[in-house]
């Protein structure tokens, strides 16, 4: 079951204009996450230069479904990793509501991150404001590195990476080819530190990678020394804000 969500902002008296749905890890709920994340500043001449002040017209959804370790036994995942991409498109569809889709990021911090990356592949249609990463990895990577090497005609990877994580039926229509620009030119952020002592940096490292190999044009990778299995502070911070920074104005 999904634990409670937690909801912040826009602050008050500031319209709403983007949303930003973050999971977060395993053994953390999400008002931990919230509280722990906004306890993150950028630097900068502004006096309150946490990311709700700097995003005042943001809103903040953090969320996640709990589920096994995703790193071993992957055959055994699969049923909790699909039942979780089908509550997080619910709720990208609920969103879409308030917001169009282009004005939704999506993303999170290690298992949430994993999570959040299988339910755009799952989902396939892509135009989403950015993709958000920290320190996660590739949820079945071996199948996902199997089906990127069986074809090089880039709809065909996409559409089997989308029918791994979306565990689609035979029948189902695959991913169309106008759909496969739109998806590959998501603004994706990934970041990690070396030091991390839970998952290794190279686990990101292989998404970075898998997303270049299927074609996705804007990934932005940032690796730093230190940060442990969190945000690097202070560099970490500002390189995120300023990807949504840009993000916002395209």
């Amino acid at each position: 079951m999904f634990t409670s969500s937690h909801i912040i902002g826009p602050i008050e008296g500031s319209p709403h204009t983007h949303t930003i749905i973050l999971l977060h890890g395993r053994d953390s709920q999400a008002s931990e996450f919230a509280s722990e994340f906004f306890e993150c500043e950028a630097t900068g001449p502004e006096a309150d230069r946490t990311l709700t002040a700097l995003f005042p017209t943001v809103r903040w959804w953090f969320d996640m479904r709990s589920l096994e370790d995703v790193q071993e036994r992957s055959e055994l995942q699969v049923p909790g990793l699909q039942s979780s991409v089908d509550l997080i498109i619910k709720i990208i569809k609920d969103e879409e509501l308030f917001v169009p889709r282009g004005r939704i990021f999506l993303g999170g911090i290690s298992q949430g991150f994993a999570t959040s990356l299988a339910a755009l592949f799952a989902d396939g249609e892509g135009g989403f404001a950015g993709l958000c990463g920290f320190c996660s990895w590739l949820p079945l990577a071996n199948e996902a590195a199997s089906l990127i090497r069986a074809s090089f005609d880039p709809v065909e990877q996409l559409a089997s990476i989308q029918r791994l994580y979306a565990a689609a039926k035979s029948g189902q229509e695959p991913l169309a080819s106008t759909l496969l620009s739109q998806l590959r030119s998501i603004p994706i952020f990934l970041e990690h530190s070396r030091d991390d002592p839970v998952i290794s940096v190279e686990n990101m490292a292989g998404i970075r990678d898998a997303l270049g190999k299927l074609g996705f044009e804007n990934v932005i990778w940032h690796e730093y020394e230190d940060g442990g299995h969190w945000i690097n502070e202070p560099q970490g911070v500002d390189d995120f804000v300023n990807f949504l920074r840009q993000a916002m104005r395209e």
